[in-house]
């Protein structure tokens, strides 16, 4: 073989090196370029969310009063928050809430929803779609001291009783110690209901017509229709809607604070005003921590596995 026969050979070589060379770097240029995107993220959630949490779990393993030194107590802490009648009281408070937090906005939004997707159509429909959402725009502490206007012994439920005749059952709704947590319960399941509904409507919109269609066929009637097509097809739409409103119930605060303090007594103390009096009312930080650490893994072993339902078909 003669030198030009080389020196093609040669520069057909390179060319060949070059161009497999060439999209590996492009690949390694696109992949700083997207880490410089998302840099600016990172540091936002590791200093406002990791280090928080971090700091929590050290200050839980102290007596401390968030001013002068600290005292190491190892799990001491959390032996109060797992043996602490009142403690317990208030986290069973939070798993009470599920109920009204989370059952009554997703069934009552499943039945919406349904009665929507038949009925709510064109221009009705868009407004009665913003009417249910507007709870959830509505900031929690407006929420709160209107409930707290509406349920209080003047107020606009008592007066409608006293109006049909049941002048005998009206009470200081958020006052009563067997009537103050479902009426807190009932505050959050009407600022939840919109989001369900508009999420299950959502959902509803995806699902294939024709499979109404063949059931209508067949001779299925609503129910049928629902609970053999509507469900099915809404699984992660239900399992997001439980979601949301389980670590609502379990983190709930604002609404709480507001509408009665945690009162009377213990009757509406939740984790989350807990915590917030235990630190800055208390000054007991390092209990205040462990109750949250307390309360952050409940929250993940309640969401984790709901999060595992309804990605199961995937799975």
């Amino acid at each position: 073989m003669d030198d030009s026969s080389l020196l093609q050979s040669s520069h057909r070589t390179n060319v060949a090196t070059e161009l497999r060379t060439r999209p590996s770097r492009r690949v390694r240029s696109s992949n700083v370029v997207g880490w410089l995107f998302v840099v600016p993220a990172l540091v936002m959630y590791a200093a406002f969310v990791l280090l928080p949490l971090v700091l929590t779990v050290q200050y839980s393993l102290y007596h401390w009063d968030g001013i002068g030194p600290s005292q190491w107590v190892g799990l001491k802490n959390y032996v109060t928050v797992l043996t602490d009648p009142d403690l317990l009281g208030v986290i069973l408070n939070a798993f009470k809430l599920i109920v009204f937090f989370t059952l009554l906005p997703v069934s009552l939004g499943l039945v919406v929803a349904s009665i929507m997707r038949r009925v709510a159509t064109g221009r009705f429909g868009t407004m009665a779609r913003t009417i249910l959402f507007l709870p959830q725009i509505i900031p929690l502490v407006a929420a709160g001291i209107a409930w707290k206007w509406v349920l209080s012994t003047s107020g606009v439920v008592n007066q409608i009783l006293s109006a049909i005749g049941l002048g005998g059952v009206t009470r200081a709704w958020l006052g009563d110690f067997d009537f103050a947590l479902p009426a807190v319960g009932i505050i959050g399941a009407w600022v939840l209901i919109g989001l369900c509904t508009i999420l299950l409507l959502t959902g509803m919109s995806k699902i294939d017509p024709a499979l109404y269609e063949s059931a209508r066929i067949d001779g299925a009637g609503a129910v049928r229709e629902f609970r053999s097509i509507t469900l099915p097809g809404l699984r992660q739409e239900i399992g997001v809607c439980i979601t949301v409103t389980v670590i609502a119930a379990l983190a709930s605060f604002d609404i709480v604070y507001v509408a009665t303090g945690g009162g009377p007594g213990l009757a509406t103390t939740v984790p989350g005003l807990d915590i917030y009096q235990l630190a800055f009312a208390g000054r007991e930080v390092g209990l205040a921590s462990a109750l949250a650490v307390v309360l952050f893994i409940l929250v993940l072993a309640c969401v984790l596995p709901i999060q595992r339902l309804a990605r199961g078909d995937e799975t």
